[in-house]
């Protein structure tokens, strides 16, 4: 895979530059506001921000000072016997960069102060005027900036580095989203990061870059069908961290432009968080095909599930779609039988597809083998003709 830049950033004269913010409405950065490299406060938590950040600490040349601020340490688990520490505070104490946690509720966030000297500690919560120097980013940050913490800098210098081609999948979850619905299209846009009043994910575009493969000497950009949540992490991270290192040049050098973008129809599609009732599963409308879309979309962060007749949940993992079952004869959606051939669990599903399900696990049950799970399920009385009936 490689990138196609689509908001290019250009070289441009007065004239072309006085024609083109009358036509496109673009915002050009202010060649002699940045002659310096960048103080950069950069937000994240996960793996996505952690590649991010990885290009963006590599290129020394955009910045001359660079903090993080990121999620505290929280305990998980049973009586809090697992702590739970934000990948981007190690990496960044990896790298010796100075790591600013802020406060675990959204309430207390509110009145949290960034660190010098991005702020101005002479006085309490008297904050510094933006600076020409002091830079703002954002990916895969988790939180909404509060205004009074956007107005610390500049508004050219307030950046988000969100993976999809927007105006597509604003949202939380455009990565999933994306998958769930089987696009072959997807990419990653660096854009200004506006107040919540104003619109998530709906700044201005700086740069925007789509993740292509070259096929019969035509440049067509794709998806893999196997594509995972964590594969296109990692690609769109790392495509999005040098997009983000290039616009920071093109400012430096006076020839960065945004352009607004596109208005959104209702055709658009939206990447709303997901949530529990995503990874429940429906048989009679959802095909074998959408099913492992969805797994392949969240399952790193929510099991599939479906209901058996017992009222226990059961939780599907390790997904196929097995389509030749003829042998089966005609099955409802939302049967389910062992295959000794392929040692799965075949539950058919809309339009007469088959799901694959090499392991399963029964609520507060362990994981288990396809043909494990089925020997203990016979016990229960639960299959009629040697099939078993899910909801």
């Amino acid at each position: 895979m490689h990138s196609q830049t689509f908001y290019n950033s250009v070289r441009v004269n007065s004239t072309q530059r006085r024609l083109l913010i009358k036509c496109l409405n673009a915002h050009f950065y202010n060649s002699n506001a940045a002659k310096k490299p960048f103080n950069i406060l950069f937000f994240g938590r996960d793996e996505f921000s952690c590649n991010v950040f990885r290009q963006l600490h590599d290129a020394r040349d955009v910045w001359q000072s660079i903090s993080i601020a990121t999620n505290p340490d929280v305990k998980t688990g049973r009586r809090g016997s697992h702590l739970s520490i934000s990948p981007l505070k190690l990496l960044g104490e990896s790298l010796e960069v100075p790591v600013h946690t802020i406060p675990r509720r959204k309430v207390d966030f509110r009145g949290w102060m960034p660190p010098p000297p991005f702020t101005n500690t002479n006085e309490a919560h008297v904050s510094a005027p933006a600076s020409e120097t002091h830079l703002l980013v954002t990916a895969s940050f988790g939180r909404i900036l509060r205004p009074s913490l956007l107005q610390l800098f500049l508004p050219s210098q307030r950046l988000n580095v969100h993976p999809s081609l927007l105006p597509a999948y604003r949202g939380p979850a455009p990565i999933q989203r994306a998958l769930m619905r089987g696009e072959n299209v997807t990419g990653v846009c660096v854009i200004d990061m506006m107040e919540k009043k104003e619109g998530i994910d709906a700044g201005s575009v700086w740069g925007c870059e789509s993740m292509a493969s070259n096929t019969a000497s035509k440049l067509s950009c794709v998806v893999p069908e196997s594509a995972t949540f964590s594969s296109m992490s990692v690609e769109l991270a790392r495509t999005g961290g040098d997009l983000l290192v290039t616009v920071l040049r093109d400012m430096l050098l006076g020839r960065a432009r945004s352009i607004p973008q596109p208005p959104v129809s209702f055709t658009t599609p939206h990447a709303s968080a997901i949530s529990a009732s995503d990874a429940q599963v429906d048989f009679r409308s959802q095909t074998a095909l959408d099913i492992v879309r969805l797994s392949r979309a969240i399952s790193h962060q929510r099991p599939i599930t479906t209901t058996m007749s017992d009222g226990r949940t059961l939780q599907l993992h390790h997904l196929s779609v097995s389509r030749s079952h003829d042998d089966l004869g005609p099955v409802e959606p939302g049967w389910a039988v062992y295959s000794p051939h392929t040692r799965t669990v075949l539950i058919n599903c809309a339009d007469r597809e088959w799901l694959s399900v090499l392991k399963l696990k029964t609520q507060d049950r362990a994981l288990l083998a396809a043909k494990e799970w089925w020997n203990g399920v016979k016990g229960l009385g639960l299959l009629h003709e040697g099939m078993l009936k899910l909801f």
